[in-house]
């Protein structure tokens, strides 16, 4: 699925204090629909949890497109936290315990 998700990329900005990725899901059978991943700053060199959101409206009851926005966030992950940087040690899942903002 991470192939099928890096062609849908429409937008990507990341940096070291968060961003997002834009994906259109028609690849994945729903047409005109799209999905983000964000990631925000907490502060002290740490970013939150990722989260999502979708333009359909009752995206979060369909198992679907639940799958798809964990591997989205599980590919924002791996972004943002490459296996080579020595700063970043957080696990996906620890980083999924985090809040998503400091506010």
């Amino acid at each position: 699925m991470r192939e099928k998700i890096e062609r849908a990329v429409i937008r990507q900005s990341l940096s070291s204090r968060g961003g997002g990725i834009e994906i259109d899901l028609t690849p994945f059978g729903f047409e005109g629909v799209k999905m983000t991943a964000y990631q925000n700053y907490l502060g002290g060199g740490m970013l939150g949890a990722i989260g999502n959101d979708c333009t359909a409206s009752d995206w979060e009851e369909h198992d679907d497109l639940l799958e798809i926005a964990e591997e989205l966030r599980k590919y924002m992950h791996e972004l943002t936290n490459p296996d080579e940087d020595e700063w970043e040690t957080l696990s996906y899942e620890q980083n999924q315990n985090l809040p998503s903002s400091a506010y």
